[in-house]
């Protein structure tokens, strides 16, 4: 390399350094230039930012653990309400059992006796289940509606008007506290 470039090279690291330094020197006059009462309406400016700040993050983290809460507590009512869904599934097949014994020992008249004990208990044991949200859903001469019945057979309807009806119930369907836990199976009229 030659003394000449070396030199040149030399002058332009030197300006580099120069400009830096004056940059320095300026924005430290900049800060120095303030006056000690706009120092401290700048400080008040950047305190009253943060405060706000701050304060939104606040308010945003009430109202989030406000809707928590509120979910948590719906959530729970809802658990309280239809929490033994599972034990009223599983009597109802108990309950179809029930319906057919009545159904079948009124037709034998040797039976009255045990006919009147056996409607004692079924009419207590469906009493309790009333009494704890269960509802039969009817079906007898209602339109078909899928949100409470399931078609197993289509019918042929001996009337217009029966069409698109419940023709005949299979098996009863059952809601707990509004909620269908089984649909009732029919058949519909076409």
């Amino acid at each position: 390399m030659s003394k000449k470039e070396n030199n040149e090279e030399k002058e332009l690291m030197n300006e580099e350094v120069t400009d830096n330094t004056t940059q320095e020197q300026n924005d430290t006059t900049e800060e120095t230039a303030l006056t000690p009462e706009e120092q401290l309406q700048k400080e008040l400016g950047e305190a009253n930012e943060k405060i706000a700040d701050l304060n939104d993050k606040f308010l945003r983290q009430v109202a989030e653990f406000d809707n928590y809460r509120k979910r948590t507590m719906k959530e729970k009512a809802e658990l309280i309400k239809n929490g033994g869904e599972r034990v009223m599934e599983s009597i109802l097949p108990v309950l179809d059992d029930f319906e057919r014994a009545l159904a079948n020992m009124s037709k034998d008249e040797n039976a009255k006796e045990i006919l009147t004990g056996i409607e004692l208990i079924h009419s207590k044991l469906t009493g309790i289940l009333k009494s704890n949200g269960l509802q039969k859903i009817e079906t007898e001469g209602k339109d078909f509606d899928t949100d409470y019945h399931e078609a197993i057979a289509m019918v042929p309807a001996p009337t217009p008007e029966l069409k698109g009806k419940v023709l005949d119930c299979v098996q009863t369907g059952y809601m707990l506290n509004d909620k269908v836990i089984r649909h009732a199976k029919v058949a519909v009229g076409e």
